[in-house]
């Protein structure tokens, strides 16, 4: 199965509540911090809600 390296290199301060939980539920607690996620379709649907957050790496 598909894995993504998502690492997250902007700030969720002063973004919506909504982009802010993505980001939690996706699993980032602080900046700079790199996880690897399988690529489920809900996956890949929160990815796209906060892609201006994060660096994406197909793995």
């Amino acid at each position: 199965m598909k894995k993504f390296r998502i690492k997250q290199v902007r700030s969720g301060i002063g973004k919506p509540l909504r982009q802010k939980r993505t980001l939690e539920a996706l699993g980032f607690k602080k900046l700079y911090q790199t996880i690897e996620v399988k690529a489920t379709p809900q996956i890949e649907g929160m990815i796209r809600k906060v892609k201006h957050l994060i660096e994406i790496e197909e793995i």
